[in-house]
C-alpha cells in the first residue's frame, strides 16, 4: 500500500489529537478539511467536496474557506453544537526545512467564542466548571470575552437544585465537567435539548486539588488556595481547560468574585421563564419582558450588567437603598442624567476590547475606540462627581481617565487604519523616525519612477513607453508592438503580450529592489510598533476593567432611571421585614404594551402573619395571574434597586421568589402536563423558605376534580403552616370550596377580581377586592374565546342540570370532641339513597364514577 503524502501525514498527527473538533487546516489563503471533516462540514455549510491527491489510489475528501472570511463558518460551526481546531503555520516558510511545521493554535466551542463578530453585543457567553464531590460542588462562571469569573458553593440535600439554579442564574453556553460527573451526575440531554448547552467531559484529574492548587497559584497573583476545596476545584479546572484549549496566558482573567446564595434572591428557571424577566413566553427573546420596559442602557456593557442584576436581585438592604438613591438622584436631576446619557453613548465596548487587546488578536481599529472612549472618560468621571448620590459620586472616584494610555495610542496610531495589521498604514507620521525614513522613501520613488520614464521617453522617442508594476514580474518598461522595434539594445525583455512587450533595465531593477525592501521592512517594523503598543495596553487591562465596571453601573442606574420618569414609577421602601404592603401595583410590561386603556392599578399585602396567603378567585381572563406576577415583579424591581409601577410600596425582603403558572408538558422526559406540575410544586415546597414569595396558580387543575382538589387544599395547607413553611403566597384556584379556609386556617385571607354579569354577557372589571368568587364564568369565557354557539348552549344546560344536584358537602376535619354518633339507617342510608338519586351517570368521566363509587362504598362501611 502507498504512503500518504507528508502533508497528510502531518494532517492525521494533528487530527489524531483532535478527535473531538473540526480541523481547519491552513494551506496558502485557505483552511482545509479533509476526509470526514470535509464530509460533515460541506454537509453543514454547503460548500462544494471535492477531493485531494493524498499518496493513495483515492483521492482524500476536501473543502475549504477563505481564511479571511473564516469567521462566519466556524461562527455556523459552533453554533450547530461542534468545536474546530484552528490549524496553523508555527514556523516561517522561508526558514524551514522540508515541510511546514504546524500546529493547533486554538480550539474554539461555544463558551471560547471571543470573536465580535459571532457574539451579541448585550448578552454575555458564559463557560462553566462542574465539580461535585458527594453532596457538595463547586461551581465557576467565566466569560473569556470580557474577563470575568464568579465561583460558588453548592451543599447540603438540596445541592442538586441549587446547581440548576446557579446554572440558570448564569445560562452558560458551554459546562466542562469530569468523566466521572458527565456519565453519572448531569442531565446532558436536557441541558442540551432544553437550553442550547455544549457539554464537554475531561479527565477527572483536571479537577484534582493537588493540580488545581499549582495552577491558580500560577495564574491568580493573590488567590487564597486556602479557601472552598470544592470552589478551588472548579475554578482550577476551568483555568487549566481554557489554556489548553486557547493556547494563551489569558493574562486578563485576573480576578474570581466568589459568591454564596446569602448575596443574590433565588430565582429558578421556572420563575425567570414564568415572570418573563429576560424573555418573553410569546416571541422568546427580550421584546415584551421586563428587561424590554427598563433596557435604555447606552453601551453593550451596561445593556449586559442590567441582565445580570435582574436575575439577581439583592438582599442586602443597604446595598439596595444605595442604588435607590442613586436612581433617585439621576431621576430628579434631569439636566445631569441627560448630560451622563451623551457621554455614554459613544462609549465602545471596551470590556471586550481590551480582551482582545491581551489575547493578542486585537487591531489597530480596536486601539483607536480604546482612545476613543478614554477622550470621553473625563467628562464621565466629573459629571458623577457632581451628582449627589454617595454611590454615583463612588462611581465616579473609581473611573480611571487613563491618559497616558490615551496619548500613546493617539500619537501612535493611524486615525483610519486598516483591517488587517499586517499591510502597513498603521503608525501615525512622527511617532518613529524609522518609518517616516522608509515611507519618504517609498513617496519619493514615485516621482524617481516618472524621472525614469520621462527620460527613456526623450532617449528613444517612444511617447507611449509607459513604467508600469505587477507582483509577479515587478517594475517594467511596457512598449506597444508596433515601436518594439526602437527599443535600445541594453532593454532586457521580461514579458511579451498580445499588444506590447515587457522590459527591465539595470537601473529599474535597483531601484525596485530599494522600493520593494523599503516597504517590506516599513510594514514589518510598523506591525513591531504596533504590537509593542499593544502590549503597553494588556499590560494595563485591569485599570480598563475597572472603568467599565464603573460605567456599566452608572448606565445601568441611569436606565432605572430613565424607566422610572418615563413610566411614572415611584422609589419603594425596602426593610428587612416580612411585610410586603403595595398600593395601585401596576403590571410593568402589561402596562407598557397598553396603548388605548388604562391599567387597572391593584392593592397587595402580605406578611408573615395574619396576610401570609391569599387566595385568589375569579374567571379565566380576569387578571388573576397578571396581578400575582405583578406583586412578585414588583418585589423583584424594588430589590434590583429599581424604582416600582405602583402608587406607594413598601417591600420586606424576600430571599427566593417561586412560580407555578401555565400548563406545560415534557413529552421528551416522558412526563404529563399533571406531571410536571407536581414536580415543580414539589421542588417548591422543599426549597421555599419563610421568607419566600410564592406564586401558586391553579396547582391541581391537571387530574380529576376531588384529586385536584385535595393536592390544592393540601399544598395551601402546607405552604400557610407556619410550622411546616409559613411563606407568603397567592395562590389563585378556580376550586371556590378553598375559600372556606379563611375561618380555619390562620393567615389566609380570600380576594377575587370583581366581574359584571349583563345577560349572558360578562365584563371584567379587573379589580381585586377581598372575599371569594361567587361563579367561575366558564361558558360566558368559553362564549368570549369564540366556541359555536350550539356548544354554549349544550354547555348551559348541563351547567344547570349539575347545579340542579345537591353539591358534595366539603367537611372539615373535625376535633374529636366535636364527633356525634349517628344512626346508621337514619343519616348515612338516607344521605347514600340522596346521593344516589341525584347522579347523572351519562356525563360523568370514568374517573368521576369512581371517586364517587368509593365516597358511597367508605360511607356504607362505615
Amino acid at each position: 500500500m502507498a504512503e500518504y503524502t507528508p502533508m497528510m501525514r502531518q494532517y492525521f498527527e494533528i487530527k489524531e489529537k483532535n478527535k473531538d473538533s473540526i480541523v481547519f487546516y491552513r494551506l496558502g489563503d485557505f483552511y482545509e478539511m479533509f476526509l470526514d471533516d470535509a464530509i460533515v462540514a460541506s454537509k453543514e455549510l454547503d460548500l462544494v467536496l471535492t477531493g485531494r491527491d493524498c499518496g493513495q489510489t483515492e483521492r482524500a475528501p476536501m473543502c475549504g474557506v477563505p481564511y479571511h472570511s473564516a469567521e462566519g463558518y466556524i461562527s455556523r460551526l459552533v453554533q450547530k453544537g461542534y468545536k474546530v481546531s484552528i490549524c496553523e503555520q508555527v514556523e516561517d516558510p522561508a526558514t524551514a526545512k522540508g515541510l511546514v511545521k504546524r500546529d493547533i493554535v486554538r480550539k474554539i466551542s461555544k463558551g471560547t467564542i471571543i470573536e465580535d463578530s459571532m457574539l451579541e453585543d448585550g448578552k454575555n457567553n458564559f463557560i462553566c466548571s462542574l465539580y461535585v464531590n458527594k453532596n457538595t460542588a463547586g461551581i465557576c462562571f467565566c466569560d473569556m470575552s470580557t474577563g470575568e469569573v464568579s465561583a460558588t458553593e453548592c451543599r447540603g440535600v438540596s445541592f442538586i437544585n441549587d446547581i440548576m439554579n446557579e446554572i440558570s442564574r448564569f445560562s452558560p453556553s458551554e459546562i466542562v465537567v469530569s468523566d466521572e460527573v458527565y456519565c453519572s451526575f448531569l442531565p446532558v440531554e436536557e441541558l442540551r435539548q432544553n437550553y442550547g448547552m455544549a457539554i464537554t467531559s475531561v479527565e477527572n484529574k483536571w479537577f484534582e486539588l493537588k493540580n488545581t492548587e499549582d495552577i491558580l497559584k500560577q495564574h491568580f497573583d493573590d488567590v487564597d488556595t486556602a479557601g472552598e476545596n470544592n470552589i478551588l476545584s472548579a475554578v482550577g479546572a476551568l483555568i487549566t481547560f481554557l489554556h489548553d484549549t486557547q493556547k494563551n496566558s489569558l493574562e486578563y482573567i485576573n480576578k474570581i468574585n466568589v459568591y454564596t446564595s446569602s448575596n443574590y434572591m433565588t430565582l429558578d428557571a421556572n420563575a425567570k421563564k414564568n415572570l418573563e424577566i429576560i424573555a418573553s413566553l410569546r416571541s422568546g427573546d427580550k421584546k415584551d419582558s421586563l428587561l424590554s420596559v427598563l433596557d435604555n442602557t447606552k453601551t453593550a456593557m451596561g445593556s449586559r450588567l442590567i441582565k445580570k442584576w435582574l436575575v439577581n436581585p439583592l438582599l442586602d438592604v443597604v446595598a439596595i437603598r444605595s442604588r435607590l438613591n442613586a436612581v433617585e438622584n439621576l431621576t430628579d436631576d434631569i439636566v445631569s442624567a441627560d448630560r451622563l446619557a451623551d457621554d455614554l453613548k459613544d462609549i465602545y465596548d471596551i470590556e471586550r476590547i481590551i480582551s482582545r487587546v491581551s489575547f493578542g488578536s486585537a487591531n489597530c481599529r480596536d486601539l483607536r475606540a480604546l482612545a476613543s472612549v478614554c477622550s470621553k472618560l473625563p467628562s464621565v468621571k466629573n459629571n458623577l462627581m457632581q451628582l449627589q448620590s454617595t454611590m454615583l459620586k463612588r462611581i465616579g472616584a473609581e473611573i480611571d481617565i487613563l491618559d497616558d494610555i490615551f496619548e500613546l495610542i493617539d500619537s501612535a496610531i493611524a486615525e483610519n487604519p486598516p483591517f488587517s495589521v499586517r499591510e502597513g498604514g498603521l503608525i501615525k507620521a512622527g511617532f518613529d523616525e524609522r518609518v517616516d525614513q522608509l515611507k519618504e522613501l517609498m513617496s519619493n520613488s514615485n516621482q524617481a519612477l516618472a524621472d525614469i520614464e520621462r527620460r527613456e521617453k526623450e532617449a528613444t522617442g517612444i511617447k507611449t513607453m509607459k513604467v508600469g508594476y505587477n507582483k509577479v514580474f515587478g517594475y517594467y518598461i511596457e512598449i506597444s508592438k508596433g515601436q518594439t522595434s526602437q527599443a535600445p539594445e541594453h532593454y532586457i525583455r521580461k514579458q511579451t503580450l498580445a499588444n506590447c512587450e515587457r522590459y527591465i533595465t539595470e537601473e529599474l531593477k535597483i531601484l525596485e529592489g530599494e522600493i520593494l525592501s523599503a516597504s517590506d521592512r516599513c510594514i514589518a517594523l510598523e506591525y513591531e510598533l504596533f504590537s509593542g503598543i499593544r502590549q503597553i495596553v494588556a499590560d494595563n487591562a485591569e485599570r480598563f476593567q475597572r472603568t467599565a465596571e464603573a460605567l456599566a453601573t452608572a448606565d445601568v442606574l441611569l436606565s432605572f432611571a430613565v424607566a422610572s420618569r418615563k413610566h411614572n414609577y415611584v422609589m419603594p421602601e425596602v426593610f428587612d421585614d416580612d411585610v410586603i404592603n403595595i398600593m395601585d401595583g401596576r403590571h410593568p410590561v402589561v402596562e407598557a404594551l397598553l396603548k388605548d386603556s388604562i391599567f387597572v392599578a391593584n392593592d397587595a399585602y402580605l406578611d408573615n402573619g395574619e396576610n401570609r396567603m391569599a387566595i385568589i378567585t375569579g374567571p379565566n381572563m380576569a387578571g388573576k395571574s397578571t396581578y400575582m406576577k405583578q406583586v412578585a415583579l414588583i418585589v423583584l424591581m424594588a430589590q434590583c434597586g429599581c424604582f416600582v409601577p405602583a402608587k406607594m410600596a413598601r417591600i420586606g425582603i424576600c430571599d427566593k421568589i417561586f412560580t407555578r403558572v401555565g400548563a406545560s408538558d415534557d413529552l421528551a422526559g416522558g412526563k404529563s402536563t399533571f406531571m410536571v406540575e407536581m414536580t415543580e410544586v414539589a421542588d417548591i415546597l422543599k426549597n421555599a423558605t419563610k421568607r419566600s414569595l410564592l406564586i401558586l396558580d391553579e396547582i391541581g387543575r391537571g387530574t380529576s376534580t376531588y384529586d385536584g382538589m385535595s393536592i390544592a387544599r393540601a399544598v395551601l395547607e402546607y405552604a400557610a403552616d407556619k410550622h411546616l413553611l409559613g411563606a407568603k403566597t397567592m395562590f389563585a384556584t378556580h376550586y371556590h370550596e378553598l375559600t372556606a379556609l379563611e375561618n380555619t386556617i390562620q393567615g389566609v385571607k380570600n380576594y377575587n377580581i370583581v366581574v359584571k354579569k349583563r345577560g349572558d354577557d360578562i365584563i371584567f372589571i379587573k379589580k381585586i377586592v377581598p372575599g371569594g368568587a361567587d361563579e367561575s364564568y366558564g361558558v360566558e369565557v368559553a362564549k368570549l374565546a369564540g366556541l359555536p354557539d350550539k356548544v354554549i348552549t349544550r354547555a348551559k344546560a348541563i351547567l344547570e342540570e349539575l347545579e340542579s344536584m345537591k353539591p358534595r358537602e366539603y367537611v372539615e376535619k373535625a376535633d374529636e370532641s366535636d364527633v356525634q354518633q349517628f344512626s346508621f339507617t337514619s343519616s348515612i342510608n338516607n344521605e347514600i339513597i340522596k346521593e344516589l338519586q341525584c347522579i347523572t351517570p351519562e356525563v360523568l368521566t370514568p374517573i368521576e364514577a369512581l371517586n364517587i363509587l368509593n365516597g358511597l362504598v367508605r360511607k356504607a362501611k362505615a
